[in-house]
Parts: C-alpha cells; structure tokens; sequence
C-alpha cells in the first residue's frame, strides 16, 4: 500500500474528542479538518462521548481525564473492553503517577495541557498510522493463518472449522458467518453488517433469514442450542461470539 493510498485512508479515520472545555474542543476540531480528517465527533461530557463510541465506533479517542460526571480513566476502561483503537489522555495533570495510570489502563498517549495543536496532529497522525500498520498485519494474519478461538479452529483455505478437534458440518453461509464471528470474538456483530460484509448483500428483507442461519448454526457448534453459551444474542444489537477469558 503507497504512502498516498495509506493516508487517504488515515484522513477518513473517525476521531472522538471528550473534553469538557468546549474552547479546547473546537480548537482541536479547527485543526484536525485543517489537517484534513475528515470525520471529527466531539463530546463535553463522559456520557455523551460514551454514546458516541458506542454508535460510531472511533478509530483513536482524545479523551480529558477530569469530566464533570465520570474521569477519562473510567472511560478509558469502558472502550477498552471493546476496543484497541489508540486513546491519548489530555490532562491538565502533569504529574508522572498519571501518566503512569492512564497508560497501565490501556491509554497510548499523554498530553499535558498547554499543548501545542501542531504536536497534537502530529501525535494523532502517528497514533492512526501505527494502527492502520497493525491492521493491515492483522489482515495478512487472517489470509494466511489458521484462527483458533476458544475451543474452535478454522482453517479458511480449507473452509473448515473444528471444535475442540471435531470437524463441524457447516453448510458455506453458516462457515463463513462464522469464521466471521471468530474473527471478531466478544464484538457485537449486527444482522446489517452480517448481510454486508458476509454475504454482499442488501440486508432488506434478510431479518429472518439470518435469524435462521444464528438458530443452526447454534445447533451445530453449542452444547445446549437452547441456552447458547457461544453464539449470544445482544439484545437490539446483533450477536457476538463469546469466548470467556480471551
């Protein structure tokens, strides 16, 4: 991937700003379009940045630790069970034992306040671009290997997976929903995305038939089909598979 091809792709980043002060938050927003991010959310309080993440699912967070309802810790905590897109503290804190806590619970960087807008940009562009490295890695990962999750094992040259050593009889559109679904083990995956993304198709009029396709291969893969332990449904949200411990 060119140099060019990989900015594009970085400047279309969602990026999420949770600040109280709504003067920083402007500001950093001025700079980021100038920079030409394209897709910029901004939140003043804990909560509505938590309503943010979770709708828009942000590729790296600036988040401030002192928010009028909740900290940046807590916060930080929150969408790192989630996810591992980059989080930089901006803190008017400077002591080193914050620092310390925010990058122990996941955060990738610190920014004290004052700060310099340019070095901001340039540490979310590094941020973005370390993270788009892992992805593509991730990718090539996925192509190449063979993806073991829990007590299943799928071997996608093959089109097959296994549980604990057992070959599953899968028909093609239940194996690839599934290989989807360890891909992105513990995610909520919705029926629109599952359309989408699985079977390239429009998700009108696919609301039962995916159903379906969740009630057998829950047949096929869970102990008690009835009660699934794997293959759970998130209320609203979709499914996700989940896979304890991991």
């Amino acid at each position: 991937m060119g140099g060019h091809t990989v900015n594009n792709v970085i400047k279309k980043s969602k990026i999420l700003v949770v600040d109280d002060e709504v003067e920083i938050l402007n500001l950093i927003k001025t700079v980021l379009t100038k920079e030409g991010f394209e897709n910029i959310f901004i939140a003043s309080t804990g909560k509505e940045g938590i309503d943010i993440f979770e709708r828009e699912n942000p590729d790296l967070i600036i988040l401030d630790i002192m928010l009028p309802d909740m900290n940046g810790y807590d916060i930080c905590k929150k969408i790192r069970i989630t996810s591992d897109a980059p989080v930089l503290f901006l803190s008017a804190k400077g002591e080193e034992l914050d620092r310390v806590l925010g990058l122990a619970l996941g955060a990738d960087d610190y920014i004290t306040k004052p700060f310099s807008l340019k070095e901001l940009s340039l540490r979310v562009m590094i941020q973005l671009k370390r993270s788009q490295r892992q992805i593509n890695t991730q990718i090539k990962e996925d192509k190449s290997n063979i993806i073991k999750v829990g007590p299943f094992e799928a071997d996608e040259e093959r089109m097959e997976v296994k549980k604990s050593g057992e070959v599953l009889e899968l028909k093609p559109k239940e194996l690839k929903m599934f290989i989807y679904m360890m891909k992105r083990k513990n995610q909520i995956i919705s029926k629109e995305k599952f359309c989408d993304e699985v079977w390239g198709e429009d998700f009108i009029g696919f609301d039962n038939t995916i159903m379906v396709h969740i009630r057998r291969l829950r047949e096929k893969i869970e102990d008690n089909p009835s009660s699934p332990k794997y293959i759970v449904n998130v209320k609203g949200l979709g499914y996700k598979l989940s896979i304890k411990g991991e």
